[in-house]
């Protein structure tokens, strides 16, 4: 099926719907790498005028990546909630942009409408959308998931506290997470990034972590941040696994090329759930995506990179987790080449996957060579913030000195609290008022107000591994 409009007297024909959302996708280096994008404002104008008109039930009828060919696409199908659905399938596109923006679309409305979404339709009709509209419709999707303890409240705003060390060094993990913990962060989850990729060292990280946990009952979650099998192995030597992390894509190829399939994290989900660790809740995954994955595998099938990040999330939806996170700026600027692009780009996948009912975070970030600095972080953070999203990264000094890339700090944090009246998870808000590193109103105290917490941790560090 082929479409076109005319714009400024000038005609533009779309060859196929995989055409037609690259066309229609705001200006970004990976669809311009991918030779997709739209070679004029003109050009994406007319795109957008079609898929405005386009029918929402088409993206049930016609696939972007074939059906016999991908099992992510056989997902999103098989898995579609035609009950749900029905409140919208009558809608076009455009439709689809303003029923989302009415004052009757309620929070509720928007739960229940979950299920019966395609990526393909959420990612469609954020085309069409400013980021006013993006922010608007995505403060109003909550999504609540609990593990040990509730993220995703409304009014809240929780922080993965991010220890990474460019050693794996406990001691520098442990004061990373001591830092972090007296700024009030971790409610999210404690979760570092190693190093290493032997199984041993991930033992001795999650064992660490856990000894921490226990000792101070912490309710909070931790996660080493290795490739899923790496854990299961962990998992199967008894160590004590509360999260499984993946990343994954929204192609069967790319998650191929992360050496994953469905019927892996299949596997990982059912294992980690028989662990029961989790003291409020069973939410034990842990996803981060990005935008441009499946197009740096070479597995991005001629679709834009928007559209394959929101697929992404159907796989995330299936294993209800904990959290998931778009790395928006982590791939570089030949993806998201500057701050606009990935403004836009972290506000995108957080409405796509809240609207399609996950519990959306962000990793707000960028590389040193990207066209961004500091700035453009303090302002998606703030835009997110106002979003509802679920909780955002805290590293020390917003430089993470493994990794080497920017993201947001524990400083932050704070910032954005006070600024829009945000509040921690309530039982990591409790615990931290019982340790004295709170006030009632959940304000930061002094530090010489905890020597027990210091000095434990500096116990934990004198114990034989």
């Amino acid at each position: 099926m082929t479409h076109a409009a005319t714009v400024g007297g000038e005609r533009f024909h779309f060859a196929d719907l995989r055409d037609l959302l690259a066309k229609a996708t705001p200006a970004r280096s990976g669809d311009q790498l991918a030779g997709l994008a739209a070679n004029s404002a003109r050009e994406r104008i007319a795109a957008r005028q079609v898929l405005a008109d386009l029918p929402l039930k088409v993206f049930v009828q016609q696939a972007v990546v074939p059906y016999e060919e991908d099992a992510v696409t056989r997902l999103i199908i098989d898995d579609h909630e035609t009950q749900a659905f029905a409140p919208v399938a009558h809608l076009t596109v455009g439709d689809f942009r303003d029923w989302l923006l009415a004052d009757a679309t309620t929070p509720d409305v928007l739960a229940a409408l979950a299920p019966g979404l395609t990526p393909e339709m959420v990612a469609a009709v954020s085309k069409l959308m400013r980021n006013q509209d993006l922010i608007s419709v995505a403060r109003r999707c909550h999504v609540v998931t609990r593990f040990r303890d509730t993220l995703g409240l409304p009014g809240h705003l929780a922080l993965r506290l991010q220890p990474n060390h460019p050693a794996d060094s406990p001691a520098g993990i442990l004061a990373s997470v001591l830092d972090g913990l007296m700024y009030g962060a971790g409610d999210a989850v404690i979760g570092v990034n190693p190093v290493a990729d032997s199984v041993p060292e991930l033992v001795r990280l999650l064992q660490l972590l856990d000894e921490l946990i226990q000792q101070h009952q912490l309710p909070t979650q931790a996660c080493v941040l290795t490739h899923v099998t790496n854990t299961m192995r962990a998992l199967e030597l008894g160590a004590p696994v509360d999260l499984v992390f993946q990343s994954i894509a929204g192609t069967e190829a790319a998650n191929r090329s992360f050496g994953i399939d469905l019927a892996l994290l299949e596997e990982a989900h059912a294992a980690a759930l028989s662990l029961r660790r989790g003291t409020l809740g069973d939410n034990v995954m842990y996803f981060e995506t990005g935008q441009g994955s499946a197009l740096s595998a070479g597995a991005h099938h001629g679709v834009d990179q928007q559209t394959l990040e929101a697929r992404a999330y159907a796989v995330a939806r299936r294993y209800r987790p904990l959290l998931v996170n778009t790395v928006v700026g982590f791939i570089g600027p030949e993806y998201l080449y500057d701050g606009k692009q990935i403004v836009r780009a972290g506000l995108e996948d957080h409405f796509c996957g809240k609207l399609l009912g996950l519990p959306m975070g962000c990793d707000i970030c960028y590389t040193n060579h990207a066209e961004a600095d500091q700035d453009d972080m303090d302002n998606l953070l703030v835009l997110l913030a106002a979003s509802g999203v679920n909780f955002v990264m805290g590293v020390p000094g917003a430089d993470d000195v493994m990794l080497n890339y920017q993201s947001t700090s524990f400083h932050d944090a704070l910032f954005v609290r006070r600024l829009l009246g945000l509040k921690r998870a309530p039982e990591f808000e409790a615990w931290l008022q019982r340790m004295g590193i709170t006030d009632g109103a959940g304000t930061l105290l002094p530090a010489s107000s905890v020597p027990t917490l210091v000095s434990s941790v500096a116990r934990l560090l004198e114990a034989p591994r």
